[in-house]
């Protein structure tokens, strides 16, 4: 590793800082982060690969810095981000961590990864998930169980398990990840990062495989909340290849700061959460006094229903996205006796037990009969949650909860049960339901078997009010 860098104080700011100053090049510092991969990877096992032609893509950056002119010297240029493995880079492997898609090689750039190649990105690799983005832990992926760094003995968190693990390492600036129900979020926090989850709308799916396209959205997880802001205003806005994206244009916004608070006690006795949870989030509200916000309990009398709701019609999102993989078009191809024969055999090799345990609920809950009992009644619920929120915003500006019912767990302890790995969603999965902006911050740490396990802070803010978000945490976090 070069003597002058030292990665773990860098961010995407200081980074740019000193690659326009000259004190390093784009070389030096992609080096550097090679130098990390290699050290620390094959414990914490964060990426499923390394691109072959990082140095290549550093050195074009190069020569673009040595340039006078400001048009080649882009926001981004030179800065090393590593991308989940079901954003699409063309001409790598895209393979949602899933044996189905496991040599899949992309065609095209989804929108984000293309952005961020206009603006000068340097891609580092693919980061490990759970399989298809259904998990909680980044355990269900077949490839490789990515680790916690800050416990090789516990699980990242998921689906985005391996771009937290990642940035928390110091192997990535930042990273790419996607979140349906908290697969930013939740692994931000157990690894002590920070992850957003934008808007339903403001970032383009276009080039995700997708999980819940009503939920599904691309955000980024960083060291500080500036870097998070970067990446947000690069990759937001309206798509025309994303019916679902919004101009914020079209949308005036009186931008304002936050003020109040809200903090749904009563959804917080759930049984389910770490005591000690409630006692780091209470002393961050402690802090938020402190810096002058006011914190007021207001009630989400829906909220104990999001979870159950949401893994009804999820799994109807997902068994009818994953319904093209079928061994024909691309992907996994397993020969059986006939053309069904094929279809089953693939399928039965191709998905894991989470994806097939999502297909076969799914299935059964759109299927004649089934539907106005599950489906139609999970939907209502999300209505109900939505205006939940509505009439708390109407009273504060922001909500916050804890992100996760507790520290990272250890690796194999919740994996046979998945009504537990689907509790770890209890308090991001709200946001997807309403299509809120939502901010996981570091909020602090609890020590078990001496290490120092991270915690976060969620803030959720209305639709397209991320500097809401942007602002409490720089707040939050003394970065302003």
């Amino acid at each position: 590793m070069s003597e002058k860098i030292n990665i773990k104080e860098l961010t995407i700011t200081t980074a740019r800082k000193h690659l326009d100053e000259g004190d390093f090049s784009a070389v030096e510092l992609a080096e550097a982060h090679l130098s990390a991969i290699r050290e620390k990877d094959s414990d914490i096992q964060a990426y499923l690969e390394v691109f072959d032609d990082i140095l290549n893509q550093a050195r074009k950056a190069d020569e673009k810095l040595r340039t006078k002119d400001s048009k080649q010297r882009t926001s981004f240029l030179g800065i090393p981000l590593a991308v989940k493995d079901n954003i699409l880079i063309e001409g790598h492997i895209t393979s949602a961590a899933s044996t189905m898609l496991k040599n899949y090689t992309a065609a095209y750039d989804a929108t984000v990864t293309k952005k961020l190649k206009d603006v000068g990105a340097i891609f580092l690799g693919r980061t490990n998930m759970d399989d298809a983005a259904m998990g909680t832990s980044t355990e269900s992926s077949p490839f490789q169980v990515t680790k916690n760094p800050h416990d090789t003995t516990r699980v990242p968190g998921g689906s985005s398990g391996g771009s937290a693990a990642a940035v928390a390492a110091d192997m990535a600036l930042a990273a790419l990840g996607s979140d349906t129900a908290g697969s930013i979020r939740q692994p931000s926090a157990l690894c002590g990062v920070i992850g957003l989850k934008p808007t339903y709308g403001a970032v383009s799916r276009y080039g995700l495989i997708a999980l819940g396209s009503s939920l599904d959205c691309i955000g980024p997880i960083t060291r500080t909340i500036a870097d998070a802001e970067l990446v947000f205003n690069v990759i937001k806005g309206k798509d025309p290849m994303d019916s679902t994206t919004v101009d914020r244009d079209d949308y005036p916004l009186i931008k304002k700061q936050a003020r109040s608070i809200g903090v749904p006690w009563k959804f917080l006795e759930h049984e389910t959460i770490d005591k000690r949870v409630l006692t780091i989030f209470k002393e961050a509200l402690s802090k938020l006094k402190t810096l002058g916000y006011e914190i007021r309990d207001i009630n989400l009398p829906h909220a104990d229903y999001a979870v159950p709701a949401y893994y009804v019609y999820l799994p109807a999102e997902a068994s009818t996205n994953l319904a093209r993989y079928d061994g024909v078009k691309y992907g996994l191809h397993v020969d059986g006796e006939d053309l069904l024969g094929d279809y089953l055999a693939t399928r039965q090799k191709g998905f894991g037990p989470e994806p097939r345990r999502r297909i076969i609920l799914g299935t059964y809950v759109l299927s004649a009969g089934y539907h106005d009992a599950y489906y139609n009644r999970a939907m209502g619920i999300r209505r109900l949650i939505k205006k939940d929120f509505d009439a708390a915003f109407a009273a504060v500006d922001l909500v916050a909860t804890p992100t996760s019912l507790g520290p990272a767990f250890k690796i194999g302890q919740k994996i046979g049960d998945p009504v537990q790995l689907y509790l770890e969603d209890l308090f991001t999965v709200l946001a997807n339901h309403t299509g809120m902006p939502a901010i996981s911050i570091p909020a602090g740490n609890l020590e078990e078997e001496e290490k120092q396990l991270p915690l976060g802070i969620q803030f959720i803010a209305p639709h397209l009010h991320e500097e809401l978000l942007f602002s409490v945490g720089k707040r939050f976090l003394g970065e302003e």
